[in-house]
């Protein structure tokens, strides 16, 4: 599969000067321009680009209030930017610098070293975005980590409050888990592990469904606009398929595990708290252990 284009925003009131750099990236990159300040700072906080290429000396709101303005926002202010400038002196430069440009182009411009810059900076955007996404993934399961986890749950929270829709959350936990570590082996554990991961993609339908690893054995789900009916279904549709596997062993043989899994759901208010909501899941998990596991069991006040 082709890789997704990294995105560039350019901005420069001068017409000529957009079009020569558009002919110069735009084999590369996706481009977006724009002709002023206010646009530019617009444009940057609906289409979050990878880079933004900005001229200095514009009408009205010029490149360093730009570039001030997307700093002191915090949907813009990772977004790197290149000054692109006809100003050569060194005080410019250093202001430019002291503001947190990443680097600068001159006019007029070289085809050489405007494509040299630009693919300095998106290549340490990319390693930047490759190493965030490998601190939130689960290094044994490839699922999202807790930490992962927590960020996504601060994020669906807050929407339910607003929204004032259902939030649905499933704690789950392999049982026995110990004993099957003990009898197999840890490796064969982490193959149980791998395994079960795997399942929540093929159960979950929603893009909008979080499964990750809580630790250890435990595994939870976040369900946005899910009342407590539609995380008990979700629930049995996981534990169903979790039963179902035949995991594979080393020497030949095949296992099986089952899962214990708690539910609960909640139209939360200011009054409410996530660690509350965890806390509910968690005791809907424990009544699920202590009545025979591989069930599913929703929270009762």
């Amino acid at each position: 599969m082709e890789r997704e284009k990294n995105s560039i925003l350019i901005v420069d009131d001068e017409k000529l000067n957009l079009k020569v750099l558009l002919n110069i990236l735009h084999a590369d990159y996706t481009i977006y321009t724009a002709k002023d300040g206010p646009t530019a700072i617009e444009m940057a906080r609906e289409n979050k680009p990878d880079l933004i290429l900005l001229d200095i000396i514009m009408p009205g709101m010029n490149g360093y209030d730009v570039l001030s303005e997307l700093k002191n926002d915090e949907a813009t202010r990772r977004i790197p930017v290149i000054f692109i400038t006809g100003l050569d002196s060194k005080e410019e430069e250093e202001k430019g610098l002291s503001m947190d440009a990443a680097d600068y182009i001159g006019k007029p411009f070289s085809a050489a070293i405007v494509k040299l810059r630009v693919k300095n900076q998106i290549q340490i955007v990319n390693q930047i975005r490759t190493i965030e996404q490998l601190s939130k993934l689960d290094q044994l399961t490839q699922i999202p980590n807790r930490r992962s986890l927590d960020q996504q749950m601060v994020m669906d929270w807050g929407l339910a409050i607003r929204e004032q829709m259902p939030l649905g959350f499933l704690m789950m936990d392999i049982d026995k888990f110990k004993v099957y570590n003990d009898t197999y082996g840890h490796l064969q554990g982490d193959v149980v592990l791998q395994t079960v991961a795997k399942t929540f993609e093929q159960v979950l339908k929603r893009s909008s469904d979080f499964a990750a690893r809580f630790g250890g054995e435990e595994f939870c789900i976040l369900l946005p606009n899910t009342d407590i009916d539609g995380a008990v279904t979700i629930a049995e549709l996981v534990r169903k398929a979790v039963e179902a596997l035949i995991i594979p062993c080393a020497d030949g043989t095949t296992t099986t595990v089952t899962l214990s899994i708690g539910a609960y759901s909640l139209i939360p208010t200011k009054n409410d708290s996530i660690q509350d909501m965890i806390d509910k899941s968690d005791q809907a998990l424990y009544k699920a252990k202590e009545t025979g596991r591989n069930r599913v069991c929703r929270y009762e006040e």
